[in-house]
């Protein structure tokens, strides 16, 4: 388990209404969570797009692992390649 090291910096709100928080944070999300009147909880946090939730839910990892068992089971080959291509062509 990692030890909470607890440490306190003064800095000043810019006139635009912004801190820094230093570089080593710089193009990180962060959570600001205002709990009472002049009192923030600042967290570092990755953001997932609404678009992109489903790819974390137990369903899309069991069919992924699925996927990648089939793949496996079934390499890759181009020995058919040019019959499909000929077959999609008179297709057209």
């Amino acid at each position: 388990m990692q030890a909470i090291t607890s440490h306190s910096t003064v800095k000043v709100i810019g006139a635009n209404g912004q801190i820094s928080l230093g570089k080593q944070f710089a193009g990180r999300q962060v959570l600001v969570e205002e709990q009472e009147t002049g009192v923030w909880l600042i967290r570092t946090a990755t953001v997932i797009p609404d678009t992109e939730r489903w790819l974390h839910e137990a369903q899309a990892a069991l069919d992924l692992a699925r996927a990648t068992a089939w793949s496996t089971q079934n390499p890759v080959s181009d020995s058919q390649t040019d019959t499909l291509l000929a077959v999609a062509s008179q297709r057209e």
